[in-house]
This record gives C-alpha cells, sequence and structure tokens, in this order.
C-alpha cells in the first residue's frame, strides 16, 4: 500500500518507518529543510527522549485523556524506545527525575540515528513540501494534493504538532486537515510555558534561579498544584520547571491562580525562627540586611525584606519577634498572582487539538475517514516536562504506522 506521512518530527518518523519496515511503500513529507527540527531544540539541546517512570507512573504524569494513551504506550513504551535507539548506536544516559538523554548530551545524535531508523526502513523524504490538502473519497483518504499535483495513496498519518516553536515549522497544519475531514479540534493553548505575574518585583531579579523552593498554587481557593524544585524570575515573572510543570496544569486558563513559593521548604517555621536568631545573634550590631546575608542571594532578600515590609537597614537591636515573624511568613510563602501565559513562541507543547473521541485509540486510525491516523501533539494530550511528552508522540507514532493494513 502507498502510504504518506505529514511531518518529520518524531511521531511522523517512527510512524513512517514503522509502516515501511512492514511491506508498505512510505513516502514522508516534511515543510522544512530537514527532519526533526523541534526534536534538535528539545531539553535546551540535549534532548530529554522519554522517562523511565513505569506504566502506573507515567500516566500519572499525563495531564489530558491519559487512558487514551494505554494501548499505545503498551504497544510501544519507554524501554521498547530506548532499545531502538542504542540499538541505532546512540548510548542513552538516565538522570534525576527519570529524564533520559543521550549519553553524549546532543539531540542531533537522537536525530541522527532517527534519520537512520528511518533512511534504513526505506522510507522515501520529501523535504520543503507543504501539503494543502487531505483529499478523502467515499469516506476513506484517496490522496494528497500538493500545490497543483495530486498524489493517490491508501493510508495517511498526520503528524504534524501543534503549534509551539512555529518557527519550527508546526504551525497548526494538522488541524486544518482534521477539520476539513470532519473531526472535532478543540483550541491550542500554549502548555509548558512561562508564566506572568502582576507583581512587578521578580523583573527585578531576572535571571535569578532558585534550586530546592516549593511552588504551590491554588485557584478560586482549591489547591491545584505544589511541588518542590526550580524556579526562575524573568522580565516579566516566572518561569523554570516548576512553573512549566504547573501551566500544564492551568493551561488555558492561568489569570488569578495564587502562587506561594518556599524560599526553605526543608524548614519548618519554628526551625526557620531558630535559624534567623542565630544569624542575628552573630551580627547583633549590624543591619537586619547585613546579618541575614547567608540566608538568601542579595537581590532576593532585599525583595523579601521589602515584601515582608522590614526596613533591610534597621539596626539588628530594634528587630523585634513580631518583624522576625513576618519575615517567616514571609519566606515560607512568598505570593504572586499570574496575569497571563507566554505564547506558543516559548511554549513547549500545545494543550488541545484533535479530539481523542474521533481516534480509535487501538489503532490511531480516525473514526471518521477509513485510512487517515492521527499521531502526535496534533491529538489533544499533552504531559509534564520529563520526556513524557516525546514518549507521546514516539508510542502514538510507533502504533499508527504498525495498524496500518
Amino acid at each position: 500500500m502507498i502510504v504518506f506521512v505529514i511531518g518529520g518530527g518524531p511521531a511522523g518518523m517512527i510512524a513512517a518507518a514503522n509502516a515501511a519496515r512492514a511491506g508498505h511503500d512510505v513516502t514522508l513529507f516534511e515543510r522544512n529543510e530537514k527532519l526533526g527540527k523541534k526534536l534538535y531544540i528539545t531539553g535546551k539541546g540535549r534532548c530529554n527522549v522519554t522517562n523511565v517512570a513505569d506504566r502506573d507512573a507515567f500516566f500519572e504524569h499525563v495531564l489530558r485523556n491519559p487512558r487514551f494513551l494505554y494501548s499505545a504506550f503498551s504497544h510501544f513504551d519507554n524501554r521498547a524506545l530506548m532499545e531502538r535507539i542504542e540499538r541505532a548506536g546512540i548510548p542513552l544516559k538516565t538522570e534525576r527525575g527519570g529524564r533520559v538523554f543521550p549519553a553524549s548530551d546532543k539531540s542531533s545524535d537522537i536525530l541522527r540515528a532517527m534519520e537512520r531508523i528511518v533512511r534504513e526502513a526505506g522510507v522515501n523524504v520529501r523535504l520543503n513540501t507543504r501539503v494543502d490538502e487531505v483529499i478523502v473519497q467515499d469516506g476513506a483518504v484517496s490522496g494528497l494534493r500538493i500545490g497543483g499535483e495530486i498524489l493517490p495513496c491508501g493510508a495517511v498519518v498526520v503528524a504534524t504538532g501543534g503549534v509551539s516553536y512555529p518557527q519550527t515549522g508546526s504551525t497548526g497544519d494538522g488541524y486544518a486537515f482534521a477539520r476539513a475531514t470532519g473531526h472535532a479540534v478543540s483550541e491550542p493553548v500554549p502548555s509548558l510555558v512561562p508564566l506572568e505575574t502582576e507583581e512587578l518585583w521578580p523583573r527585578e531579579l531576572s535571571g535569578l534561579t532558585l534550586k530546592n523552593v516549593t511552588l504551590s498554587a491554588e485557584r478560586n481557593g482549591k489547591a491545584v498544584f505544589s511541588e518542590l524544585g526550580e524556579l526562575l524570575f524573568t522580565h516579566f515573572g516566572v518561569s523554570g520547571p516548576l512553573v512549566l510543570s504547573l501551566s500544564g496544569v492551568i493551561a488555558g486558563e492561568p489569570a488569578g491562580t495564587k502562587l506561594l513559593i518556599d524560599l526553605k521548604p526543608a524548614l519548618s517555621k519554628e526551625q526557620l525562627d531558630a535559624r534567623l536568631l542565630r544569624d542575628l545573634q552573630s551580627g547583633a550590631r549590624q543591619q537586619v540586611k547585613t546579618a541575614l546575608h547567608a540566608l538568601l542571594p542579595q537581590r532576593l532578600l532585599e525583595s523579601v525584606l521589602a515584601l515582608a515590609q522590614i526596613d533591610g537597614a534597621l539596626p539588628v537591636g530594634e528587630f523585634n519577634k513580631t518583624l522576625r515573624l513576618r519575615l517567616v511568613e514571609t519566606l515560607k510563602a512568598l505570593p504572586l498572582t499570574v496575569s497571563g501565559a507566554r505564547g506558543f513562541n516559548e511554549a513547549v507543547v500545545t494543550r488541545g487539538g484533535v479530539s481523542v473521541k474521533d481516534v480509535n485509540a487501538s489503532t490511531m486510525e480516525s473514526k471518521r475517514v477509513g485510512g487517515l491516523y492521527f499521531a502526535g501533539e496534533v491529538r489533544d494530550l499533552d504531559a509534564e516536562t520529563g520526556g513524557f511528552n516525546l514518549q507521546i508522540a514516539w508510542s502514538t507514532g510507533a502504533l499508527a504506522g504498525d495498524s496500518i493494513q
């Protein structure tokens, strides 16, 4: 059978390779000048290919429609992916949180492995080619239109991604194909994205990274998130792994979310108060901001004191218990309010897309159009950071490619 795959990202590459290995005549169409352009920049150029979490733990990190993924993950899980990449000559390593990277820390190695897998499977790759239309006749795929040319085929896999990082070619073409062929598409919104805050003081700390802090969030008085990790202050608000994970939880409706940062999560309020007393006693003849210099980075300490309405120039001798307890409360619950999320240019993934109700979870084939398959981020599926989203792409792409009859 002639099979066309639209999109040369992780889902498209593995779908094409698997379909070709099954004996189909496969052509992979990629609108960019090379395959895997977005894959190349993932993980800050290191490519967090997957996560070693077992099935139950893995699905705890899937934010949207996790049950839809059971068949795909069972068919081609993280272990299967790792084995396939290493068999292609790229050794892998596992880091904190179960994140898997190439041992070289170079995403180009993963891309090279995938290109080898695609090439050795016999896939015909057409770069710099944009597909204009998926043609459907009598309820089934019959071909593609590329410019003025109609190319007949028996099956099509749409693996065009979402609309995050549009400079890599993710411009929402797959959503247009889905809508034109009668599929429901939920509105895409940025996910795993930095957040803007109403407060302006974070911009004074722009570039400062905090490690081992706890970020908590609540919406409408209800706790929705609390995790320990790393946070970054920016010129517009906050970013970093903790914030990206939170953004996935509140994607689509971020404004108004209340944030609390615990700067000293390892200490109870009582222990922190005792720590302050020790620091103050050792600097009894100094100003408060000087006596507490070891507590926090200087810029952050000044901001915290200001938020606690404490004059940093106050002599330690005048720093009474009431002020000290006020500082403890601020250190344990530094407040911020989310005003919005950054755009698709900064989003790691897209929330929303082709409704999973229109796709057969056991095959990735459309329930509305025979021979039409959807794989990867084009569907309404997303997860937290840590390699989970890429594994969704690998798993659904592999199942789509293997399901073509």
